[in-house]
């Protein structure tokens, strides 16, 4: 039984408290390794380190660092296979998405915000009255960066790198539920020359770790991504301290299909948008929102596709949904299925839990599930429900399907299928969300800002929008 250990000073550490917390494989619903139960103690010690290493890291040259996460990349591609199989085993997603998808990107993140850095460049404005102004973009300091257990690897990366980037040393906390893939980054952290104290990871639960995070008095800014309820906590105790505060939270996004689209290419994507991940993937569509004249027509093609969609070992290649992340997880999706069958929901495929114990599996499986027949102001659209879980509408008007897209408190993302250019723009100003894509789901440019708006989220991540965030800006104004 593998016991995970707490990256801090730049060495593998066991909690202060030797108390270890049980890590279950989704799949088969046993504890395959245990994982520090860290306090405020372990943050304490992280946060020592990291005002230790910050004079220094922030005086390292851009090319030092750059070349330091550039080396950390390289050496998540060259492990990629025992990363992906790890994510895989840790979150129950299929081994397949883990190695195409979710290991590449946390290289790619790292290699991205490496190389970004280089080109972080500052303002300056000359005066009439024979001066000018220059704007230096300093390191803050220590950053603390807490992530979620959907993408873990991930979008742990998405925010430790642009921190890292930008001279900060970094307190991190990864999800409970998933850290195993963390837990292997702070070995290759090691590997790639990384000084000691620049990054540090505490493991251990959200109360004692991530609130200690948010708590401190010696880390200036929080880069969080979750549940809403838990950013809106995070606020509540960060803004009376005025720290620097990005939020990424949930999401009810809608997919909108006009019928006008590319029939084929938009079903095919549409599929794969709604249950990416077995749907928890805060960016997934899960309110369809269909053109009246093609309602059944999609309704047919849809519900097919989606029983062909395989639930089942996340090992196997042919395997397209694995277990959920939890059990805990898994009851509150199948409780949402159900109040939307109690709000007079019509369930047309999936809504039920798989047995695969004839597999040797006693994990969290859940089937697919498309329901039709709500209205727009139901608990099950408006309520982030986080699983494999899509409803459909049938709309008339371009006017009524941005009225129903609109009408929830969450504003992270859509999706327009159209072939009319003009109704694109026009339909895409008229979204409040902070990501709109058009023909097209997840195609990420590293560069665009990511974020949402309303509940959906505070601030934005990616490009120079990150590398800004975790940089104060200092106006320097010279007469000559």
């Amino acid at each position: 039984m593998e016991k995970i250990q707490n990256y801090i000073d730049g060495a593998l550490v066991n909690p202060i408290s030797n108390q270890y917390l049980d890590n279950y494989e989704p799949s088969t619903a046993e504890v395959y390794s245990h994982i520090p139960d860290s306090d405020k103690k372990d943050v304490d010690a992280a946060v020592k380190a990291a005002k230790q290493a910050f004079p220094a890291w922030s005086k390292t040259t851009k090319d030092k660092r750059s070349a330091i996460l550039y080396r950390i990349s390289e050496l998540i591609e060259e492990n990629l296979e025992e990363l992906a199989a790890a994510e895989s085993k840790d979150n129950g997603k299929p081994v397949s998405l883990a190695t195409k998808v979710d290991i590449p990107r946390a290289a790619h993140n790292f290699r991205f915000f490496a190389t970004a850095i280089l080109h972080f460049a500052s303002e300056s404005h000359q005066m009439e009255e024979g001066a000018i102004n220059y704007t230096l973009k300093q390191a803050i300091g220590v950053a603390g960066c807490i992530s979620p257990w959907n993408l873990p690897l991930y979008l742990f990366s998405w925010k430790i790198a642009p921190a890292l980037a930008a001279g900060n040393c970094v307190v991190a906390k990864p999800s409970e539920i998933t850290p195993m893939s963390a837990f292997l980054l702070s070995k290759l952290c090691i590997e790639a020359g990384l000084p000691k104290g620049v990054l540090n990871i505490v493991h251990g639960l959200g109360h004692k770790v991530g609130a200690a995070i948010t708590e401190h008095d010696e880390i200036p800014v929080i880069s969080f991504t979750g549940g809403t309820a838990t950013g809106a906590q995070i606020a509540k105790t960060a803004a009376p301290m005025f720290k620097k505060l990005s939020l990424e939270l949930g999401g009810k996004n809608p997919t909108l299909i006009f019928d006008d689209c590319n029939y084929d290419k938009m079903l095919r994507t549409v599929v794969h948008s709604s249950f990416a991940n077995q749907g928890q993937i805060c960016l997934c569509g899960s309110r369809l929102l269909i053109h009246s004249s093609i309602y059944e027509r999609f309704k047919s093609d849809f519900v097919r596709e989606v029983k062909k969609l395989k639930v089942g070992n996340p090992k196997n290649a042919d395997t397209n949904q694995g277990a959920l992340v939890s059990k805990a997880h898994m009851e509150k999706v199948l409780s949402h299925i159900e109040i939307a069958k109690e709000e007079g929901g019509k369930v047309l495929c999936g809504g039920y839990q798989v047995d695969l114990a004839h597999e040797g599996l006693n994990g969290w499986f859940i089937e697919p599930t498309v329901i039709e027949g709500l209205n727009m102001d139901c608990r099950t659209n408006q309520e982030e429900i986080f699983g494999p879980v899509v409803t459909m509408m049938p709309f008339d008007t371009d006017e009524e399907a941005i009225t129903y897209s609109n009408s929830t408190k969450y504003g992270l993302a859509a999706s327009v299928w159209t072939e009319n250019i003009s109704r694109a723009n026009q339909v895409a100003e008229q979204l409040h969300m902070g990501i709109v894509w058009t023909n097209c789901w997840l195609l990420r440019d590293l560069r665009t800002p990511f974020g949402g708006v309303k509940q959906s989220g505070v601030g934005r991540e990616g490009g120079f929008e990150a590398l800004r965030f975790f940089t104060e800006p200092k106006n320097v104004c010279i007469k000559y």
